[in-house]
């Protein structure tokens, strides 16, 4: 049972490295070194999109108060909180991928 968990421990270092090692290849072939200065753009790209969200949520709840909303006002608000869930998505992606050191950082 030992000689099981010690293989499959070891199998188990062997494929991580394998996947570090092919998201660093894959990656760096596509995206250059980044820096903060090229980072900053999609952080505050997805501030704006949040924020849009975020105002059409208080706009809809102001109208809740007294008017009778539509369906496309919450057509709009479902598709803004995709959009915000995409690129928030996407920028946690890239800073995973940072951590784990697929992507080069600028010295």
């Amino acid at each position: 049972m030992k000689t099981d968990l010690k293989h499959y421990a070891h199998f188990a270092k062997e494929i991580e490295q394998a996947i570090a090692l092919a998201n660093r290849e894959v990656i760096h072939q596509r995206l250059p070194a980044l820096s903060a200065a090229k980072i900053l753009p999609l952080a505050v790209l997805v501030a704006r999109i949040r924020t849009r969200y975020l105002e059409l949520a208080f706009s809809l709840a102001e109208k809740s108060k007294g008017e009778v909303y539509q369906d496309s006002d919450l057509a709009d608000l479902k598709r803004w909180r995709e959009t915000y869930d995409e690129a928030r998505l996407a920028f946690e992606a890239l800073m995973h991928a940072i951590e784990r050191g697929y992507i080069a950082l600028e010295a």
